[in-house]
């Protein structure tokens, strides 16, 4: 009994043991310690980068022409309303002088009143006389820009040199940028801008005019005016926008895809993963520049030419292999 019962035991655990075997046959292989991690690189490069002062701001326009009566008068057919761009000597209104008027409308009146018919061709004769001598007076625009506001009305009565409307010149339109007073210092006249406004594709030139008197206490920034030559008839007023002053330049300078920097926020560190002969090499790094997704970096072997790893480095232990995808 006791031989049947050890047959019995050897059979159950045989095909156990084969299951085993199947089951560990079937698992995937383990990929070795020291296969290489796929990274993409980039190199090193050295050019000229500028350094910027940059602050948000607004168009204005230095001049505004106000638009007045030449004479005491009526204002006759006003062709322009609030917000309308108009040209310099262009028509924009007629006024008739108030004498000439008052003779004209003299005249109109003895005709209701005219009983017989030599007081009607007397009147006749008046009113041809008061049309013919009547002083009537084209208005023009004074600058080239838009309406910005008017304070006369078609028929109304004008005092002699009263407002009729406001234009303001584009010849005078400026970009208004609120700098933070800790960069006020590098700022000088004639330095090159650009000038970034919401909705347009291309920045707009400018040079740098002055810093304005006074501060804003609120954010403790200074006004700077920047001139736009040759751009202004392209722009309103109260555009909002970012002023871009360059106050130097880097000459040299190591660049880099920000991508391939990686930073510690504990102890505030940067470094790169340097690759050589198919090993990655970390590299502690300080920043500098930034301009146009590139970052300017310096460090201990960081020169023209170093390959770097810009993605599929992070957490890869100094030493590891890899492989470079193309």
């Amino acid at each position: 009994m006791r031989r049947i019962a050890a047959l019995a035991l050897t059979l159950t655990l045989v095909p156990a043991c084969g299951e085993r075997k199947d089951a560990e046959a079937a698992k995937p292989a383990a990929p070795a310690a020291d296969a290489p991690t796929p990274v993409r690189v980039a190199s090193v490069v050295s050019m000229t980068l500028a350094e910027t002062v940059s602050g948000p701001g607004h168009t204005a326009a230095l001049s505004q022409q106000k638009v007045r009566a030449p004479f005491a008068g009526t204002l006759l057919d006003l062709r322009v309303s609030d917000g309308d761009f108009v040209r310099r000597g262009q028509p924009i209104a007629t006024i008739v002088a108030r004498e000439s008027e008052a003779a004209l409308s003299g005249a109109r009146e003895m005709t209701r009143e005219a009983q017989s018919e030599s007081q009607r061709a007397d009147a006749r004769r008046a009113v041809a006389l008061a049309e013919r001598n009547l002083v009537r007076k084209s208005i023009s625009a004074t600058a080239d820009g838009p309406v910005l506001s008017h304070a006369a009305a078609s028929g109304d009565k004008l005092a002699e040199d009263q407002e009729i409307l406001t234009i303001a010149d584009t010849g005078s339109v400026v970009f208004l940028a609120d700098v933070p007073q800790n960069d006020l210092p590098r700022i000088r006249p004639g330095q090159p801008a650009a000038i970034e406004i919401t909705g347009r594709p291309a920045a707009i030139p400018g040079r740098v005019h002055s810093i304005l008197p006074g501060a804003n206490a609120a954010d403790f920034s200074g006004s700077v005016r920047i001139d736009l030559p040759g751009s202004a008839e392209r722009l309103t007023l109260n555009l909002f926008g970012t002023a871009r002053i360059t106050v130097g330049e880097r000459r040299a300078a190591a660049i880099l895809p920000a991508a391939a920097i990686l930073r510690d926020d504990v102890s505030g560190t940067a470094r790169v993963a340097a690759v050589e002969n198919g090993h990655v090499h970390w590299i502690d790094v300080r920043t500098g520049l930034t301009s146009n997704g590139s970052t300017e970096i310096a460090g201990e072997g960081i020169a023209p030419g170093l390959t770097v790893a810009v993605s599929g480095m992070v957490g890869l232990p100094e030493g590891k292999s890899v492989a470079v995808e193309k």
